[in-house]
């Protein structure tokens, strides 16, 4: 029954993060008189919530459980200040990423009033090669993630990327110049760039442990501009890390 509990858990997603009693039996190849039981066992525990609608959602038992891994707590402990800095000095929205499979995981975000609506939220994925932390991800990541990612790039605005010969080119771009930049291609109306956190490890050389990027309006000229700003608080982030044992 732990099988099925779980399945019930995955069928939400950052594509449906709510979902009605049959969508979510329908998502999980669960029976419906055991999602009904499951479900209602799960929301008692508080890892699913009920809304008014009748829809359920992931509870925030959960949440609270997701915060203690070590790339939540850690890494948002860490860096939380470095992104204040740079949000406050750019008063845009910074982002902070880590790779999960072929998608960016959003662990942190700081934004406000002045800056650009995104779609990117604290906990969401989105693909490798459409955003800005998403491209410095994928730069360092292992050749079987690139060329999986190559093989099948989705199209999320008509700017996206997704000519495997021009997306290759722009990764090895991104390994040349330390930086990588999106131009409208997650969102329209805004641009990107994102730099590599680089740890230092006690045997072996530094690896990419996570992207920082800041999010503008598509009508901004100094994209560049902010790549050493960065740079300044990725190195920050990126030494900090270097002594925690969990990113050694």
């Amino acid at each position: 029954m732990t099988g099925r509990a779980l399945d019930v858990l995955g069928a939400f997603d950052s594509g449906a993060p709510r979902l009605t009693l049959s969508e979510i039996a329908e998502r999980s190849g669960t029976p419906l008189s055991t999602t009904h039981r499951l479900v209602g066992e799960l929301a008692a525990w508080g890892a699913l919530h009920r809304r008014p609608d009748g829809r359920y959602e992931i509870g925030r038992r959960l949440w609270d459980l997701g915060l203690l891994a070590p790339v939540q707590l850690e890494l948002r402990q860490v860096a939380a200040p470095f992104l204040l800095d740079v949000h406050t000095a750019t008063r845009d929205t910074v982002h902070l990423a880590v790779r999960e499979g072929r998608s960016a995981l959003y662990v942190e975000r700081v934004s406000g009033r002045e800056s650009v609506p995104v779609v990117s939220q604290v906990g969401s994925r989105l693909p490798l090669h459409a955003t800005g932390v998403g491209k410095v991800l994928l730069a360092a990541a292992p050749d079987d993630v690139v060329e999986a990612v190559l093989r099948a790039p989705t199209r999320e605005t008509r700017h996206t990327v997704v000519d495997a010969g021009r997306l290759s080119r722009e990764i090895a771009e991104v390994r040349r110049r330390g930086y990588a930049r999106t131009a409208e291609e997650m969102s329209l109306g805004t641009l990107s760039v994102a730099v590599p956190v680089r740890v230092e490890r006690s045997a072996g050389p530094a690896v990419v442990a996570a992207a920082l990027g800041i999010v503008v309006p598509s009508h901004r000229r100094d994209l560049l501009r902010l790549v050493p700003v960065l740079e300044v608080a990725a190195r920050g982030i990126g030494r900090e890390l270097s002594r925690v044992q969990h990113f050694r």
